[in-house]
Formats: structure tokens, C-alpha cells, sequence
């Protein structure tokens, strides 16, 4: 019991001295390293020798990103992010309806401050670790190792909303270092349908009327009467036909379902030298999950997430994300905590709707027109999630309804060991260049005070 409590606070001390490094130590003022030089490593343990297995520098190189990346979200918290005034804001909007599983508390009344957030990270992140890896422990009759979940979940977290703050962590110190690349621009909807239609990428179609008047056929005295001016002549409101699933996907489905898409997460390199020549081969397509839309939902974020094989285009056994999403007290302690890849073979809104085991037709082609769309809209942004619609109408069966830029994988699997790669490559240009950020910032603010 005593040694299973020493290596509780061992690695929670280390979890903070990785931290702490990466936040005000060394590790914040000198570049980041891909391997770490040895001087670094006497103050931090992470240091990659030649001879770790593949699992131990896998382990290594996800704990140097991560812990990096949570202390440079401080750094970007009050600074500008692309779509709002400030990375907090962001923050604020985006994690108010997500909450710890089991918890019922939505994550942004943690993001209000600094102060709360640290304490989020480092009372509230350690806690969690801690229950998940006893919760593991219960689930597997005891079979598994609370100390080691515990590290994993600690260091190196792979459930989907981790993923989730790791991407939007890249996002935000690229669009900031970077004076916000003009792909950023992709996220608003109508700029991406105009963009869309000017380099021939087949998004959703809008319909061009200048305005348009929708009346209730029984209401009387100037009431049920309301006016929408198009986007195109600069209103608020794009104006589209609906569109429907295609025959394949409505086969995968229950009555009264809503549009349901695939989710397709790119990455491309050309972000990380924005002064090259962009080429094709720069995009790679990561993962793809089948949004399988909940009977009478209105949208398909109501759904059952099937996994896509992007090589074969079979499809995977479904999960859920949506015990992330249970917020109100009335949660506090219940509901499920975990779900798992493969807990849904069929939707089960209908009877003997088979889903994993079908196969998506022409998946290759669904992949490259992403990978062709991330290269002529936004290849200057790092990730890129599509909803990209098989649908019913033979002028665009396939076609794009948007793209998220601070996206998340939706539970979809991936090439792991590329992923981090990728990501590792991005924090060694993305340090370089905070650095200068600061030497510059040092350098202004030095004449200023000369100057008075």
C-alpha cells in the first residue's frame, strides 16, 4: 500500500515538473526539441534514447507534446484566437455544453480565469486520472494496473475529447504566430460555400435569391410573416435547398433520420512551412466516422459514431460520445463514464439495421476529393474536419457541408504514430517562432522605455 501510494505522488509530482518546465522553465524560452539535448533532460525525465522500444518513445514523445501543449494554452488564453476576440472566449462558448463524465459540471466554468484553470489542471485533470484508472480497475475485475492507467491517463490521454484540446492547442498558437493564415477564413460558413463555388470544390449548393418571405398559411394580422435576406447580397442567412441522404446511407439508418455525414480529419504539412510551395502530397487524410443520426434528431450530432477503415471503407463498430455531453446535477455520479469502440454493431433505433460490416463505396474518392479540398481551401491550417454528405440528388452526390478547424476525431481511429509526428514537427517551428515572438516583443518594449 505504501509503495502504491509513492508512485501515486511520484508521478503526479512528475506530471508537474513537466508542467512547470513547459510553462515557465527552460522548456519555455529554448526551442522545442523532438529529441530532448541532455542538458534539458537533467531537469526533465522525458529525455528519447536510441535504443526505447516503440512503445516507450511513443509514450515519451505524446508526454512532451501534451504537457507542452497545456502549459502554451496559458500562453494563448488572453491572446487573439481566429474566430473570437480572445482563445478564452473560445473556450468559454465551446466547452459549455461538455462536462466530465459522471460530473454534470460544464468544463468552461473552469475557463473563466487563469485561476481556475490552473486548478482544473492540476487539481481537477489529476483527480479525474485517478477515478478513471480505479473506474478501469472496477471494469476489468481488477485485472488491470491503477498505477499505470493512472500515468497514461495522466501523460498521455487518448480519449476524444483529449485529442479534441490537442488540436485546438496547435490551432491556437499557429493562427497566433502566424498572424492568422488566410485558410483560417474556411470556418465561416458562407466564405466556405463561396470558396467552395470559386475553386471548384463541390459543397453544398445555396440558391441565389436575393430575399426571401416565409408566411404561416393561417395566421392573420401581419403575423407569422418572416424575411430572410441572403448572404448573397450580404444578410445574415444562407438559403438552401435541403438535402437528403443518399440510398445507401438511408439504408444505414432508421425512420425520420436527419442528414448524417462523414467526418473526415486531414493534416497538412504545408502548414508548418507556410513559405513553400504547397503540394498535394502535403494532405493526408487521417480518419473518417460514420455519423449514423438518432431517430427524429434534427441533426446528425445526435448520433452513433461508426469507425471507417480509410483503406477498405468497411465500417467499424459504433461508440458514443454523448455521456460528454450530460450537464446538470441531476448527472453528478451516473451515467456511463467510458464507451467503447465495437458497443454498437447495428443502430439501434430499428430492428436489424446493419451498419458495421457494410462497406462505403468508392472511399478512395471520398478521401481525395478532402485531401484535394484541404490543398485548394486551407492548406496553410494544420487539421481540417469535413461533414461530407452522400446525398440523394445526381447533380452532387458528394459534396461538403463545412469545415471545423478546431476539430475533433469523433472517436474515429487513426495513425497514431503519423498524428504525433505530425504534431511534433508543427511545435518545432511553432517554438522557433514564439521565441522570436519574444525576443521582438523584448526588443519593442526596450526602445519604448529608452525612448521615456
Amino acid at each position: 500500500m505504501i509503495s502504491f501510494a509513492y508512485e501515486l505522488i511520484r508521478t503526479t509530482i512528475l506530471y508537474y515538473q513537466g508542467f512547470f518546465f513547459y510553462l515557465s522553465g527552460k522548456g519555455r524560452t529554448l526551442p522545442f526539441e523532438r529529441k530532448i539535448s541532455q542538458e534539458i533532460a537533467t531537469k526533465f525525465p522525458f529525455q528519447a534514447y536510441a535504443n526505447d522500444s516503440k512503445e516507450l518513445h511513443r509514450f515519451k514523445q505524446h508526454a512532451r507534446i501534451h504537457l507542452f501543449t497545456l502549459a502554451s494554452d496559458f500562453y494563448c488564453y488572453d491572446k487573439p484566437f481566429y474566430r473570437k476576440s480572445t482563445y478564452k472566449e473560445d473556450l468559454l462558448d465551446n466547452l459549455s455544453n461538455v462536462a466530465i463524465p459522471g460530473t454534470g459540471l460544464p468544463l468552461s466554468i473552469f475557463m473563466y480565469s487563469k485561476i481556475t484553470a490552473y486548478i482544473c489542471v492540476l487539481v481537477v485533470n489529476p483527480i479525474c486520472c485517478l477515478i478513471a484508472a480505479i473506474h478501469l480497475w472496477f471494469l476489468t475485475h481488477f485485472q488491470s494496473s491503477i498505477t499505470k492507467e493512472y500515468t497514461n491517463r495522466l501523460f498521455t490521454p487518448n480519449d476524444w475529447f483529449s485529442y479534441w484540446r490537442l488540436n485546438c492547442s496547435i490551432v491556437a498558437l499557429h493562427s497566433l504566430l502566424n498572424n492568422t493564415p488566410s485558410g483560417y477564413e474556411m470556418e465561416n460558413k458562407w466564405t466556405f460555400l463561396q470558396e467552395g463555388k470559386n475553386r471548384n470544390v463541390p459543397t453544398s449548393p445555396f440558391l441565389e435569391y436575393p430575399e426571401l418571405v416565409i408566411k404561416n398559411r393561417n395566421i392573420e394580422g401581419g403575423m407569422g410573416i418572416y424575411f430572410y435576406k441572403n448572404s448573397t447580397i450580404g444578410g445574415d442567412w444562407i438559403i438552401q435547398e435541403k438535402i437528403h441522404n443518399s440510398d445507401f446511407v438511408l439504408s444505414l439508418l432508421p425512420t425520420n433520420p436527419p442528414l448524417s455525414t462523414f467526418r473526415v480529419i486531414t493534416q497538412s504539412k504545408a502548414s508548418i512551412h507556410l513559405d513553400r510551395q504547397v503540394k498535394l502530397e502535403d494532405i493526408t487524410a487521417l480518419s473518417c466516422v460514420f455519423r449514423a443520426g438518432r431517430k427524429n434528431a434534427k441533426t446528425d450530432h445526435d448520433s452513433i459514431l461508426f469507425d471507417v477503415d480509410i483503406e477498405t471503407g468497411i465500417i467499424g463498430g459504433g461508440t458514443t460520445n454523448a455521456h460528454w455531453y450530460k450537464l446538470g446535477l441531476q448527472h453528478l455520479g451516473r451515467g456511463k463514464w467510458r464507451s467503447f469502440h465495437g458497443e454498437y454493431s447495428t443502430h439501434p433505433d430499428g430492428e436489424e439495421i446493419f451498419v458495421t460490416g457494410k462497406t462505403i463505396p468508392n472511399i478512395k474518392h471520398l478521401l481525395q476529393l478532402v485531401e484535394d479540398s484541404h490543398f485548394k481551401m486551407c492548406p496553410d491550417v494544420p487539421f481540417a474536419g469535413w461533414d461530407v454528405v452522400l446525398s440523394s440528388n445526381p447533380t452532387v452526390p458528394v459534396c461538403l457541408l463545412e469545415v471545423n478547424l478546431s476539430c475533433n476525431f469523433f472517436r474515429g481511429t487513426f495513425d497514431v504514430d503519423k498524428y504525433l509526428d505530425f504534431i511534433d514537427e508543427s511545435l518545432v517551428k511553432l517554438q522557433k517562432l514564439r521565441i522570436q515572438a519574444d525576443e521582438e516583443k523584448k526588443t519593442f518594449q526596450n526602445k519604448n522605455n529608452k525612448e521615456s
